[in-house]
């Protein structure tokens, strides 16, 4: 089997061969991998950023494919059937959170890409709690990025208090951001869109927001007190979702949430956010991270994208083209995911 593998901490992605295929475990299944998205997020496998980390890794956690192998105690899965794998890539089960319910939140929660080895191959293993049902609707390439930007996108929107008929503004048109317009627009909400340039606006529209703010121009904060509020006589956005990785940007658009207004941060900075505090006191506005969700959720995710003719806007690449995808990414170049596939 092809792997595309780090082999320590700021090190190269480099293809290797593997002689052995792996052989899941009793409560695990294998997965042939037919595509896998490059996220963000994978930096900090390549980078060496989060604890833990043994390597080599091969990195990836948008994975789409098909189980060809099951552990003896895996009742629930079959060979052949079509799945994925996202962030949540197994729970313990018997902490706190995970007795509680809240599996996301698990004290020893697995990553694919970061505990085990990812989808940048042609097999991986995962356990049998990590495992979503893919739609026949969906093809791998599709599937494959809804696994992690779609499941965190929609997830934190559909929990994020806000009803159809709310101003709900999209900070950031990028992976996460090109795929909360079209969910925010579907769920009816007044999606608003925030980004840099004026050669954004036609294509947010077309995403189904219905106003664009560029930064570059007008203060955005004092743009989105513009709107909300009965027949748009303004007062602020009831949620600002978060999908650019810079906590300046966050800082610059609080001013823009409404009365009981929430900014809801997914999308990753090292740089605190700073919130005066009169602002969370005198309006009841609020803060608050949200990290994708369960295999459930991502099959909620799958479902409603069927559903509702949302569609991840990819870049597709071969295995072998890793590097060359990732750089993609990370630069900021790529429109809007960037795409493994292990078809020869």
């Amino acid at each position: 089997m092809r792997s595309v593998q780090v082999s320590k901490p700021q090190g190269a992605l480099e293809v290797v061969e593997r002689n052995n295929i792996p052989e899941p475990g009793s409560a695990q299944v294998r997965i042939k991998v037919q595509a896998c998205g490059i996220c963000h997020s994978d930096y900090l496998t390549k980078d060496g950023l989060y604890p833990g980390i043994q390597y080599p890794r091969v990195p990836g956690h948008e994975i789409a494919g098909i189980i060809d192998a099951v552990g003896k105690d895996v009742n629930e899965w079959k060979s052949g059937q079509r799945v994925g794998v996202g962030w949540h890539g197994g729970h313990c089960g018997h902490c706190d959170s995970c007795r509680r319910g809240d599996f996301t939140t698990c004290s020893y929660l697995q990553i694919p890409g970061i505990s085990y080895d990812g989808g940048y191959a042609d097999y991986m293993i995962a356990p049998k709690e990590a495992v979503a049902s893919i739609p026949d609707e969906l093809s791998p390439t599709e599937a494959a990025p809804l696994m992690c930007a779609g499941i965190t996108t929609y997830n934190a929107l559909r929990n994020s208090g806000a009803r159809p008929g709310d101003v709900v503004a999209i900070l950031g048109i990028g992976g996460l951001g090109h795929l909360a317009i079209q969910f925010s627009n579907k769920m009816g909400f007044k999606t608003i869109a925030i980004g840099r340039g004026k050669d954004k606006a036609e294509r947010v529209r077309k995403l189904g927001a219905i106003h664009y703010i560029d930064t570059n121009s007008v203060n955005a904060a004092e743009e989105l007190q513009k709107y909300g509020g009965s027949g748009d006589g303004g007062s602020g956005a009831k949620v600002i979702l978060a999908t650019v990785p810079s906590a300046k940007a966050m800082n610059s658009v609080l001013g823009g949430l409404a009365v009981n207004g929430k900014l809801v941060v997914i999308g990753h900075s090292d740089e605190p956010i700073e919130v005066p505090t009169d602002l969370l006191l005198l309006g009841r506005r609020s803060l608050v991270g949200w990290a994708s969700g369960t295999a459930t959720d991502s099959q909620d995710t799958l479902s409603f994208s069927v559903l509702s003719g949302v569609r991840p806007m990819t870049e597709v690449y071969p295995l072998e083209r890793a590097a060359e995808a990732y750089q993609q990414m990370i630069s900021g170049k790529a429109r809007f995911r960037a795409v493994l596939t292990t078809e020869h």
